[in-house]
């Protein structure tokens, strides 16, 4: 059985825990995880989402997203969660925070406060086909110009990530 997630305030505060459909299905502000990982040439790593995930499916998405347990430390969660998903262990470090909010298929309501970490790897992941349906590098030039051409092939929260990573770059 899953463990529950962590439902938090509008200032990441623990508020209580709630299985994680339910959080999805009622809105529930809950705290989550996105990892971004670069090669060293800036390429970005992408994962396709599962067909059979019950939101976003099929979607690309950044390298690894999810919720750490209870009692977990976000930064350790996300590393394992990483291996798990994509195969591999590297380095992270927290580069900012994103709290929204959006109605997706499926009457599911993603509330997020969400951890967005970054790291270099490089290599040929060996994803959980459970999790990740494909995944390829991408470079940034490319990645702005398909998500401009093609927003809908992306989830909502890699959008937000890759927008702020990019105004970050340009202040």
């Amino acid at each position: 059985m899953p463990a529950p997630i962590i439902l938090v305030d509008e200032k990441d505060n623990q508020t209580g825990t709630a299985k994680k459909l339910y959080a999805h299905q009622k809105g529930l502000l809950h705290r989550a995880f996105s990892i971004v990982i670069f090669d060293h040439q800036g390429n970005i790593l992408l994962q396709k989402r599962a067909l059979t995930k019950y939101h976003s499916a099929g979607l690309w998405t950044n390298a690894c997203c999810s919720h750490p347990a209870p009692g977990e430390y976000i930064k350790e969660s996300a590393l394992i969660r990483l291996n798990e998903e994509m195969g591999f262990k590297t380095e992270i470090k927290k580069i900012f925070d994103i709290l929204y909010k959006i109605e997706l298929e499926n009457g599911i309501i993603e509330n997020e406060y969400d951890h967005v970490f970054t790291g270099t790897w490089e290599g040929v992941p060996n994803p959980d086909p459970s999790e990740v349906t494909d995944w390829k590098w991408i470079s940034r030039e490319d990645l702005k110009s398909d998500l401009k051409l093609y927003p809908e092939n992306y989830t909502y929260w890699f959008k937000l990530i890759m927008e702020r990573m990019d105004a970050q770059l340009n202040s």
